[in-house]
């Protein structure tokens, strides 16, 4: 999370919601975020203390990120950040995304999707 920003407006941070996760090996060497803590939700100099060892040792499998400025939103599918620009998104894979989501995604989204046409 401390180096993704939107692709369309470049605002940074996402905000991040996750739905399936899993544990990982936690390695020996952590990077530590110098900017944004999603594990925490907050900028790193605002937190009293970080768990940078157990964030890394958590993988997200699938969830939802969205930026607050322009109000886009990109899934994680299968461990994958799909932030691809509006002209290059996977409709059909978004389609399925909010189908299996549907009940934990904004409503904004599930309407979005909605309201797209199918190809």
């Amino acid at each position: 999370m401390d180096i993704l920003a939107c692709p369309m407006c470049r605002s940074f941070p996402l905000k991040l919601s996750v739905f399936e996760h899993r544990e990982i090996h936690r390695p020996d060497k952590v990077r530590k975020c110098e900017l944004y803590c999603g594990f925490h939700r907050g900028f790193v100099k605002d937190l009293a203390e970080t768990e940078c060892v157990r964030c890394y040792g958590f993988e997200v499998g699938s969830g939802l990120l969205e930026c607050s400025s322009c109000g886009r939103w990109y899934p994680i599918v299968d461990d994958i950040p799909r932030m691809l620009p509006d002209d290059l998104r996977d409709r059909k894979l978004e389609r399925k995304f909010v189908e299996k989501w549907q009940g934990r995604l904004p409503e904004r989204v599930v309407a979005e999707v909605s309201q797209t046409r199918q190809p």
